[in-house]
Formats: C-alpha cells, sequence, structure tokens
C-alpha cells in the first residue's frame, strides 16, 4: 500500500509538471508569436505589457516551460526505468 501511494504522488507531482510546462509553453511562446506576427497580446504577454515589463519576458516563459516539461520527461523515464528493474 505505502509503494502504491509513493508511486501515486509521484506520478501526480509529475503530472503538475506536465500540465503546467506546457501552459507556460503556449502561454509564453504563443504570446510572443501572436504579438510578433499580428501585433496583439494576450494572456501572459498582455499581463505583462500592462506590468511595463520588456516583449522578451514572454519568451523567458516560454523557455521555463520547456525546463518543466523537460524535468517531467527526466522524471517520467526514470520511473519507467525503475518500474522495469523491479
Amino acid at each position: 500500500m505505502a509503494k502504491q501511494l509513493k508511486r501515486s504522488n509521484s506520478s501526480s507531482g509529475e503530472g503538475l509538471l506536465w500540465l503546467f510546462g506546457t501552459i507556460l509553453v503556449v502561454q509564453g511562446f504563443g504570446s510572443a508569436i501572436t504579438e510578433a506576427g499580428w501585433n496583439t497580446s494576450f494572456g501572459v504577454a498582455g499581463l505583462l505589457r500592462a506590468a511595463h515589463m520588456p516583449e522578451w519576458t514572454t519568451l523567458l516563459i516560454g523557455f521555463a516551460g520547456v525546463v518543466l516539461l523537460g524535468t517531467a520527461a527526466r522524471a517520467h523515464h526514470a520511473r519507467r526505468r525503475a518500474n522495469h528493474r523491479a
């Protein structure tokens, strides 16, 4: 039972990494592309423009999402390797 509970906690944490990583990638890079291509901002870019932040901050948010997705992928592969060895 404890093993199953630990697996559930680690997979829910991994799920959150996937979720927040995807949100940040879409909001960060999507906002930057929309702003560059159509001269309009939405979501994160709109909030950052209202706060008078530089345009490149949306790219930082996108890269933060990439880091979270990379962390989630690494945790996923480590968990799969551990399950195959057990």
